[in-house]
């Protein structure tokens, strides 16, 4: 069997497509900009704290769960209005469980994050007192 040879405008448009569908999800979702303003206070957070690379790798693992998980709601709310605009109880499940997998993914983040920044945060309190 012959090998693909790769198309390099289809690979970049490819790309070009998702980092589109990324910037239109940030500017107009209000939730996803608060996932990416979060995002970047960890990141800051993380630099300052000198966090683990077990740290690091949970924190990023993190925040592009929420990330993709946020980008797929987004898709699926869109789909759904695509569909229809009237009440029907399947586009509100849809709508409804999209956003509940966003939301397992947020709180399971915020959770990993007070985990890893809290005792740190405490540590400094401690040394500031003393």
């Amino acid at each position: 069997m012959k090998p693909r040879s790769i198309d390099k405008k289809k690979l970049r448009n490819s790309f070009k497509y998702a980092f589109n569908g990324i910037k239109i999800c940030i500017n107009g979702e209000q939730n996803m900009f608060i996932h990416f303003t979060v995002a970047t206070i960890v990141i800051i957070g993380a630099f300052i704290f000198k966090i683990s690379l077990v740290e690091w790798i949970l924190c990023l693992v993190m925040i592009s769960l929420v990330f993709a998980a946020e980008l797929i709601n987004t898709s699926i709310e869109n789909l759904c209005d695509l569909v229809t605009k009237e009440e029907n109880g399947y586009v509100k499940i849809a709508k409804d469980t999209a956003a509940g997998a966003v939301l397992v993914f947020a709180f399971s983040a915020f959770l990993i994050g007070i985990m890893i920044f809290l005792p740190k945060i405490i540590e400094v309190i401690k040394w500031k007192k003393d």
